[in-house]
């Protein structure tokens, strides 16, 4: 589909967008220093919130009280020269033109017929007033609110007959908070820039702060870009926080293991150039001597072809392992499950390796405790109990002996391979079922092992979810325990 060149490059930007905003979101860095910035924001703002909220209530209360005692004071004197009787009063009106004066408000008198006989606006005079807190200070009860919205405190004040509490008439005063709001505006105005400085400083720290926090991470993230450019003596240390300590002892493990494993892998495919090397030459030496000669005799001829069938044999048997390894390591393999007699079966393995342990005089003895069924692949399962089995006969000593035992319970059947070969050593055993890795590399090598068969063993339990396990001491032989479920479970 055509797209024109402006609508690609909206697009575009679009991708870039949302892909620049993930990338600062997942940074460290810039998280620590959001967190630092809202630690000090919060609780600024929070702070002078409650300051002006304080203000303004203490203010406003303040300023209700102070009215509230003046219109006290006017009401006595209202009470005293019989205002009601002659509103005309020069003294009273002053008092109030006064009082709207300095608190730069508006104050009506009302009758007990609630009508209003006093404003100092002029607006309500001769009307009715019959508004909830007139009602209520007729009562007796003085009143007073506060109207944020629209700026302004209303007080009453009864005004009461002297001599008894019969209340003649009520002193409305409504007084404006332009100043108590002009100085809530000042502690904003002040109370932002003091934050607003307060978070530049902030953001200096936090900047500071953010670095020194994510710095050992990035010397960690650089001792593993090393990696690639080759593995080095160099152990990692950051022990700036307990969890930077931490990674790096993992990371030095880790290192430490993939570097064993790289050269096991070095020296695996040294071996094995080598053992495919050598049948190679020594095939090539006997054809070349039959090659050179004429009239060979037929003896002579048979014995050498021999020789040459024994090489390829041997080079069939390496490829053969190589990849049986190489299918194992596939995922979403395929498994030919079926119920099998686990005592035939080791039967047969046996009776196949038994000629290989008839030529190093060892005794293999198999004993079952019960009849098991269970459900296996014939093929990996075979090859796993064959590699045990072999590696107990080429490992062992002359006129030695290979125990094979088989038990079951209601879930699970164990087989375990004893010998009493040369052993394996403490510090070799957590790596012996790691392929390329072999424990005795010259031994191996005049044996003829490439150092396969205890991985493929091992994979070839696992497909059936089970385990294997090994205990040997040096010079008094190996055991190896496996465990498979009777009953196969898919994933």
């Amino acid at each position: 589909m055509y797209i024109r060149s402006g609508e690609w490059v909206i697009i575009s930007r679009g991708k870039f967008t949302v892909r620049l905003k993930d990338n600062i979101f997942k940074n460290l860095r810039f998280r620590v220093f959001l967190v630092v910035m809202l630690a000090g924001l919060i609780p600024g703002s929070a702070a002078l919130l409650g300051i002006v909220k304080v203000y303004e209530t203490r203010a406003v209360a303040l300023r209700t009280a102070e009215i509230q005692n003046q219109c006290t004071i006017v009401t006595n004197q209202m009470s005293t020269n019989h205002y009601f009787s002659d509103t005309s009063s020069e003294v009273i009106n002053s008092d109030l033109i006064q009082l709207t004066n300095i608190y730069n408000g508006r104050v009506m008198v009302i009758d007990e017929d609630l009508n209003v006989v006093k404003d100092t606006y002029g607006l309500d005079e001769g009307r009715m007033d019959v508004s909830e807190n007139v009602i209520r200070c007729m009562k007796g009860e003085s009143t007073n609110s506060y109207d944020k919205k629209n700026h302004y405190i209303e007080v009453t004040a009864p005004v009461t007959e002297i001599g008894s509490r019969h209340t003649i008439g009520v002193m409305v005063a409504s007084v404006s908070t332009d100043s108590i709001e002009d100085s809530i505006h000042i502690l904003y105005t002040q109370g932002g820039l003091i934050i607003g400085l307060c978070m530049i400083l902030l953001a200096i720290v936090a900047v500071i702060f953010a670095d020194r926090v994510v710095r050992p991470l990035r010397k960690i993230t650089s001792a593993i870009e090393n990696v690639s450019a080759g593995y080095s003596d160099d152990i990692l240390h950051v022990d700036t926080y307990t969890e930077t300590k931490n990674i790096s002892e993992s990371i030095n493990k880790m290192m430490g293991r993939l570097k064993l494993l790289d050269d096991s892998r070095e020296e695996f495919v040294s071996n094995v150039s080598h053992e495919l090397k050598t049948p190679m030459t020594s095939m090539k030496v006997l054809a070349d001597s039959l090659l050179e000669q004429e009239n060979v005799p037929v003896e002579m001829y048979q014995e050498f072809m021999g020789d040459i069938a024994k090489e390829i044999d041997r080079e069939n048997k390496i490829i053969t392992d190589l990849l049986s390894l190489v299918k194992m390591d596939k995922k979403g393999q395929t498994l030919n499950i079926e119920s099998m007699n686990i005592n035939n079966l080791l039967e047969q393995i046996l009776k196949r390796l038994r000629p290989i342990a008839q030529q190093k005089n060892v005794e293999i003895v198999m004993e079952s405790f019960r009849p098991v069924t269970a459900e296996i692949d014939e093929t990996k399962f075979s090859l796993a109990i064959s590699n045990l089995v072999e590696n107990a006969i080429k490992y062992n000593r002359d006129n030695g002996w290979v125990h094979v035992s088989l038990n079951a319970d209601h879930k699970f059947f164990y087989i375990k391979v004893e010998d009493s070969g040369i052993g394996i050593p403490e510090e070799d055993q957590a790596y012996i079922f790691e392929r390329f890795y072999r424990v005795d590399k010259s031994h191996s090598r005049e044996i003829g092992g490439t150092g396969l068969g205890l991985a493929i063993a091992r994979n070839a339990v696992i497909v059936h979810r089970g385990s294997i396990k090994v205990y040997s001491a040096e010079g008094e032989g190996t055991t190896f325990t496996v465990r498979i479920p009777l009953i196969y479970a898919a994933s």
